[in-house]
C-alpha cells in the first residue's frame, strides 16, 4: 500500500448531514444485535454464517441490475481486497465469539471496542496526520465503554486466553474496516459487499464444520431471529457503515460503532427488562462525547462516494 493511497482511505474525515443520518440508522441497526442474539439457540457461527451469506444474496440483484458497469470495472486488486476484508471478518468472528466464554463477557466486550485505537494506529503508521482531538476522543470513547462494561479482571489462564482472543478479535475488526476503506475508493457498496459477505460467510462454515456446529436444523423461532439480526445488523448496520466508508474514513466508523453499547443497553432495558448498569450513564457521556470529538476533529471530506 502505497503512502498516498493510504492516506486517502484512512485519514479521518468529518461526516457531513447524510452521512451522520446514515451512520445514526446504522447504529440503531447494531444495536439491535446483542439484545436478539441472546435470544438465540443456534450456535452463534451460525449466526455469523447466515447474516453474511443472507446479506450478500440480498444484495447481489442490486448488483446484476443496477450496477453491471460496477462489475465490468472489477479488477483482481479490487477483489482481493474486498476478499481480504471479509477473511478479516470472519476472523473477528472466530477470535472474539469464543473469548465469551472463556473470560468474562464485560473483558471480552472492552477489549474487542478497542478497534478505532488499531485502525488509528494503523493510519497514522501510514503516514496519515491525526490531529490530537482524535486521540483524546478515542481514549474518552474506549474509557465510556470499559465503565458501562464495569470489566471484572479475572486471573487465570483461561481468561487471559479469552482476553487474548477479544484483543485479537479487535485488531482483526480493524484489518476489516481498513480493508474496506481500501475497496471501497473504487467500489460501490454492493460490489465490495457481496464479495466481501461471501468470502466471510465461506471461512465461516469451514470454521463452524471443524467445530461441528450446525448450520440448519433450528426451531422456526431461530430462523426467525436469524433474520431479524440480519436485516437489523448485517444489512442497516454494516452495509450502511459500508456506504459511508470511503467518505469518512475506517476510524470514524469504528468509533461510530461503539455507540453499540449504549444502544444495546437501551434495547435490552426495552425487550428484555435488563437494567443497565450503575455506571451506563456516565459511561454513555464519555462513548458520545469521545464520538463527537472525533467527529468534529476531521478535516471536511471531499471524496465522491461510488455508485450504490
Amino acid at each position: 500500500m502505497t503512502a498516498p493511497a493510504s492516506a486517502s482511505a484512512w485519514a479521518v474525515h468529518r461526516p457531513g448531514g447524510r452521512e451522520l443520518g446514515v451512520m445514526s440508522l446504522a447504529v440503531v441497526g447494531i444495536s439491535l444485535s446483542a439484545p436478539l442474539t441472546t435470544l438465540l439457540a443456534a450456535p452463534v457461527l451460525a449466526l455469523a454464517f447466515w447474516r453474511n451469506a443472507a446479506g450478500a444474496a440480498v444484495l447481489l440483484p442490486v448488483l446484476l441490475m443496477r450496477e453491471r458497469r460496477a462489475l465490468a470495472g472489477l479488477g483482481a486488486a479490487d477483489l482481493r481486497t474486498s476478499a481480504l476484508a471479509g477473511l478479516f471478518l470472519a476472523a473477528h468472528f472466530a477470535a472474539w465469539l469464543p473469548s465469551l466464554s472463556m473470560t468474562t463477557v464485560a473483558a471480552s466486550t472492552a477489549l474487542v471496542t478497542t478497534t478505532p485505537v488499531w485502525t488509528a494506529l494503523v493510519a497514522r503508521a501510514s503516514g496519515v496526520r491525526l490531529p490530537a482531538a482524535v486521540w483524546w476522543g478515542l481514549v474518552l470513547a474506549v474509557a465510556g465503554v470499559v465503565l458501562i462494561a464495569g470489566v471484572d479482571v479475572r486471573v487465570s489462564l483461561r481468561a487471559l486466553a479469552g482476553d487474548g482472543l477479544a484483543l485479537l478479535g479487535a485488531i482483526c475488526a480493524a484489518g476489516y474496516v481498513l480493508a474496506g476503506a481500501r475497496a471501497r475508493q473504487r467500489l460501490s457498496t454492493s460490489a465490495y459487499a457481496v464479495v466481501c459477505y461471501s468470502t466471510c460467510a465461506v471461512v465461516v462454515a469451514l470454521a463452524a464444520a471443524v467445530v461441528g456446529d450446525p448450520l440448519v436444523g433450528f426451531t422456526a423461532r431461530d430462523w426467525l431471529l436469524i433474520a431479524a439480526i440480519t436485516v437489523c445488523a448485517q444489512l442497516f448496520g454494516h452495509t450502511l457503515l459500508n456506504l459511508v466508508l470511503s467518505a469518512v474514513g475506517p476510524t470514524v466508523v469504528s468509533l461510530v460503532v461503539l455507540l453499540e453499547v449504549p444502544g444495546a443497553l437501551l434495547f435490552a432495558l426495552v425487550l428484555l427488562q435488563q437494567v443497565p448498569p450503575l455506571l451506563a450513564l456516565p459511561g454513555v457521556a464519555l462513548v458520545v462525547a469521545g464520538v463527537a470529538l472525533v467527529v468534529r476533529a476531521g478535516r471536511p471530506s471531499t471524496l465522491v462516494e461510488a455508485a450504490t
